[in-house]
């Protein structure tokens, strides 16, 4: 069984808690992702959660996560790490698809102080 952290959820929460459509969606990823328990590398995340895509980015020498959410109206966009059965998933970018679509899925951190 693989433990699965998301870091920066709070700024997630912080950031959509005006949209209550959103929130609802990302509430339900959420809850879903307690089943992805089985999953011990990205690829395994994206048979869990099926409209997702694993971007690999060249200059970073990693891949991120793409998760599309609430019937692909929101993105969210994460680093991953897998090891010793944990995953950790940083958050990079939260938002619509729209937003998604005028961002680098592999520049974007929009919680990075």
């Amino acid at each position: 069984m693989v433990n699965i952290r998301i870091i920066k959820w709070s700024n997630v929460l912080t950031t959509i808690k005006h949209d209550k459509f959103m929130l609802k969606a990302f509430e339900d990823f959420r809850r879903r992702l307690k089943f992805a328990d089985q999953c011990k590398n990205p690829q395994d995340l994206i048979k869990h959660f099926q409209h997702s895509d694993l971007i690999t980015c060249p200059k970073l020498k990693q891949s991120r996560i793409v998760f599309n959410i609430g019937s692909n109206k929101y993105r969210l966009i994460c680093g991953s790490i897998f090891k010793n059965e944990k995953a950790i998933l940083f958050v990079k970018f939260v938002g619509t698809h729209q937003a998604y679509d005028k961002i680098d899925p592999c520049t974007i951190n929009m919680f990075e102080k």
